[in-house]
């Protein structure tokens, strides 16, 4: 892999990770057993029958569990630690040809961004679980697999333009991380305040 594919795999693999790691996995595994995409020598083995009906039931029990207020925030509370290690071991597995410090340094980005995509779907969820209706989680969850499956594309297919586009999209977390923490403030002092 040349610098740049590095740099794509890395944070497109790593943000969509940071979503959805099962989905990322399945994607990359299915892309590789249909010769859609090849992957590096080191990830190939994604493409096991058996690895790949793991990351698809895994995925699958993720599906369902982002559908389900509040659990959802726990289920999110547990992967804060299983995510982003995940997303740097793949980054780190992928760029297997390049030199040890270009493999380092694109796994500790590919997990600091997964930290914030998966800081901020952790946070937008906990926001949305605070209104009543079901419909704008569920929307949330599904715009997150759409996403996490089709910048795992994008990075294998187009790395330049996943790197932009991954920037953008770290901007506006670090945006939203921004609202959502003040948000957060302001609920919990309104809810000492009153109690």
């Amino acid at each position: 892999m040349n610098p740049i594919e590095t740099l794509g795999l890395a944070l497109g693999a790593g943000f969509s990770s940071g979503l959805n790691l099962y989905a990322t996995v399945a994607t990359l595994a299915l892309l590789q057993r249909y010769g859609v995409i090849h992957l590096p020598s080191s990830l190939q083995v994604l493409s096991h029958p058996w690895l790949l009906g793991i990351a698809i039931a895994l995925y699958l029990v993720e599906f369902l569990a982002d559908k389900i207020p509040y659990f959802d925030t726990i289920w999110d509370a547990i992967h804060t630690f299983i995510r982003p290690p995940a997303a740097a071991l793949l980054t780190y597995a992928a760029a297997g040809a390049a030199p040890p410090e270009w493999r380092w340094g694109a796994a500790l980005l590919a997990g600091g961004v997964a930290l914030t995509s998966h800081g901020t779907k952790a946070s937008a969820r906990a926001a949305v679980n605070t209104s009543p209706e079901p419909f704008s989680n569920w929307i949330l969850s599904f715009g997150e697999d759409v996403l996490a499956v089709w910048l795992t594309w994008m990075a294998t297919a187009h790395p330049l333009a996943t790197t932009m586009i991954v920037v953008g999209l770290v901007a506006i977390s670090a945006f939203l991380l921004y609202y959502l923490f003040r948000f957060a403030r302001r609920a919990l002092r309104q809810l000492f305040s009153s109690g």
